[in-house]
């Protein structure tokens, strides 16, 4: 069992190590570069070369049945749960093979109403202390689940 993290605009790494630490689970926090690597010997930073999408595909090519992997591309989290992994965005939302053909549509279908409209370009919603909350409880939950296999 693994925790692979898509380190990138990840709001919730430090969480994650510490709850992926409490569970003794070899964590793996990928991204372009930037970040300081953790003193923590359960905790391997993977710098990938620049490049659209690398540290997606080094995720990738690497969870599978056991694993837990947070992130908030929705690509990503797709080829995840096909590998047999267990996803979760920062928020808490766990993505799964029955809800991710709908979130996946739905991204698709928001893109393509952002490069019609250069007016609609919303930023979303703001990070919450809620959010991390839910984040932490599913996050354990989910490791316990790997965890039993």
């Amino acid at each position: 069992m693994s925790l692979y993290i898509d380190a990138d605009a990840c709001p919730v790494k430090a969480e994650a190590e510490r709850v992926g630490t409490r569970h003794k689970t070899r964590i793996y926090i990928v991204s372009n570069g930037g970040l300081r690597p953790s003193q923590n010997p359960l905790v391997e930073t993977v710098i990938v070369p620049e490049g659209p999408d690398v540290a997606d595909m080094w995720i990738a090519e690497r969870a599978g049945p056991g694993d837990v992997v947070i992130t908030g591309d929705i690509p990503l989290a797709a080829k995840c749960v096909e590998a047999g992994a267990r996803v979760l965005k920062h928020n808490g939302e766990a993505l799964t093979q029955a809800n991710i053909g709908n979130i996946l549509a739905t991204r698709d279908l928001m893109a393509d109403l952002r490069a019609a409209d250069p007016f609609r370009q919303g930023g979303g919603k703001g990070f919450t202390k809620a959010d991390r909350s839910r984040f932490l409880d599913a996050l354990e939950r989910e490791l316990r689940a790997a965890a039993r296999g």
